[in-house]
């Protein structure tokens, strides 16, 4: 254990550094509680072994700051005074003080002190392993039910959950924006011809590489079935050059798809279009008309981009 001796008595100080030295403890001894927080606030000590009364911070109040301290590791405090009334026993209690000892230090009771606070001070740390690993999992819970689970990319939840950010991005930084739809041309046929266990390999593949081309902190989402969702921080015409170089990647991954009768391997259609700050639901309005602009681009032949503009 890391203990750390608060004590402005230059006698009381030395005595109870050496009898913790002769228990096998490593100690630093300061001179007041003021010194012995500026430590505490350097470097964590399992145990605090701190007189009451003292010039600048007290023991009492060193205990209440050390306690206050939400996110600081548990600290085992000992209070070593000469008041050995209850009632000061008490207060220093509900201060925060685990135990007491009274001066002159006795040995004995100095190592009876200890045993309790290595015992106490494990448990709180295998406690603060557990936390952490329980902080752990409910982390990956939150992403896994944010992460479309057959391509990794966000899902419909992740994507409704960061509209909100999307469209504070738009009114307060006043930076443009604009969404993509894809859709995987012929995907039907696709697993019609090569089953479904391939069409998933596809819909991996695609997404890998679609959401290569949007960075942080832009958004992709699989937007449902072949189609996926692209929320880019650029005005219309940026956003077209980009996804018109997404779809060409796609294009050059030559997949083969024999029952896509224009190119026989696979390819996507995209639609793109701006989010207008005055519209009633900017993104949603914005995902609506990308969406028109992709039936457009198929029903003009497919492996195409078309923006909401043309």
């Amino acid at each position: 254990m890391k203990i750390l001796v608060a004590e402005d008595d230059a006698v009381s100080r030395f005595m109870t550094v050496k009898a913790l030295e002769q228990l096998g403890y490593a100690c630093t001894a300061t001179s007041d509680g003021h010194e012995a927080w500026e430590c505490l606030e350097q470097d964590g000590f399992d145990v605090v072994i701190s007189d009451w009364m003292m010039p600048r911070v007290d023991g009492i109040e060193l205990c209440r700051r050390i306690r206050a301290v939400e996110h600081r590791r548990y600290t085992y405090f000992i209070i070593l005074t000469a008041l050995g009334e209850r009632e000061f026993r008490l207060t220093g209690m509900r201060a925060g003080a685990d135990d007491y000892l009274a001066k002159p230090l006795d040995r004995e009771e100095l190592m009876l002190r200890l045993v309790a606070a290595e015992r106490v001070t494990r448990l709180h740390r295998r406690l603060e392993v557990q936390t952490a690993e329980l902080e752990r999992l409910n982390r990956e819970f939150f992403e896994s039910g944010r992460k479309d689970a057959l391509t990794g990319v966000g899902n419909r939840r992740r994507m409704q959950e960061e509209i909100g950010a999307f469209e504070a991005t738009l009114f307060e930084a006043k930076e443009p924006l604009s969404v993509a739809l894809f859709d995987i041309d012929h995907f039907k046929r696709y697993n019609d011809t090569y089953l479904h266990l391939a069409g998933d390999d596809v819909l991996r593949r695609v997404a890998q590489v679609l959401s290569s081309h949007v960075g942080e902190p832009e958004g992709f989402y699989r937007f449902g079935g072949e189609e996926f969702l692209a929320v880019m921080r650029r005005p219309l015409g940026d956003a077209r050059a980009r996804v018109e170089h997404m779809r060409a990647a796609i294009e050059a991954c030559q997949i083969p798809h024999v029952a896509n009768p224009d190119a026989r391997v696979i390819t996507v259609s995209a639609g793109v279009a701006p989010v207008e700050v005055a519209a009633p639901a900017p993104l949603i309005d914005a995902i609506r008309a990308a969406d028109e602009a992709l039936l457009r681009a198929k029903r003009a032949g497919r492996n195409r981009v078309v923006a909401s503009s043309d």
